[in-house]
């Protein structure tokens, strides 16, 4: 059964701890998938939130001071709880609170997976990649070689999305090529796609099948988001981001395979 098959069998809940721009958003493409968005950020409940959830997913988009508390707080829980933590580091080295904030993040919790822009990856593992706001800025550098980096310092899966997305576990690298420029006029579309990655962690157990499964998530996103600019064509990016909304209800597993770009390209020895 493909990772998709499983997500909508299994709908599993995905908690949130995400940015205020992005919320709605991010709660309505994880329905429209079939998994079970939770958006918690209160002191109070993040623990338990997070001790029944199938991934937890931390987004420092908008932070303050209260969001970090919440996030170290759901963060461990999942830890010791065994559940998978997505951590998005959204603009990571474009001010020092948040390269300290995420930084510290890395070193207290336990990631599962990692998913940024290569400016963020980057920031977060303390190597130098200029970013304007939460774009990655021009740099240079090889996008694959620090996320096999980041992937073998942090122990987790790494995700570098941008034109061709780099998927690895330090070990085995993934480019998955799927996807559409449209994503990049819709804000939220990378932080759904977080959100999406650990719908399909939820429902994949460790190892080499945890990295199958943000493979396929990675595709899945890609193959919706070419679908709806297909139907949107000419109407712009607001009818771009209600049809992908509708692609991730309607892409299923028969069409994914027949649309994937994938090929792994050459890993490293850990």
């Amino acid at each position: 059964m493909s990772y998709l098959a499983r997500v909508r069998t299994q709908n599993p809940l995905v908690h949130n701890i995400t940015n205020l721009v992005v919320a709605p958003f991010t709660a309505n493409g994880l329905l429209a998938l079939g998994a079970s968005p939770f958006m918690a950020y209160a002191h109070e409940e993040v623990a338990d939130v997070a001790k029944m959830a199938g991934a937890v997913v931390l987004n420092i988009g908008t932070l303050d001071d209260k969001v970090v508390q919440a996030i170290r707080l759901a963060g461990q829980s999942a830890n010791a709880n065994h559940v998978p933590v997505v951590l998005d580091p959204v603009g990571a080295g474009a001010t020092a609170y948040r390269t300290e904030t995420v930084q510290m993040l890395v070193r207290e919790l336990r990631l599962t997976v990692l998913r940024g822009n290569v400016a963020e990856v980057a920031n977060v593992i303390g190597e130098n990649w200029s970013i304007k706001g939460v774009d990655a800025g021009q740099g240079e550098g090889d996008r694959i070689g620090i996320a096999e980096r980041a992937a073998q310092k942090l122990g987790c899966v790494v995700v570098i999305t941008g034109r061709e997305d780099v998927i690895t576990n330090g070990q085995t690298t993934f480019l998955a090529q799927n996807g559409h420029a449209l994503l990049t006029q819709v804000t939220g579309a990378g932080c759904l796609l977080s959100s999406i990655i650990g719908a399909f962690a939820a429902v994949a157990p460790a190892g080499e099948e945890l990295l199958g499964s943000v493979v396929e998530a990675l595709t899945f996103y890609g193959v919706a988001a070419e679908i709806a600019a297909e139907r949107t064509a000419h109407l712009g990016p607001g009818s771009f981001q209600i049809e992908l909304l509708n692609q991730l209800a309607l892409v299923n597993p028969e069409l994914l395979a027949q649309r994937a770009q994938v090929r792994q390209v050459g890993g490293v020895a850990g």
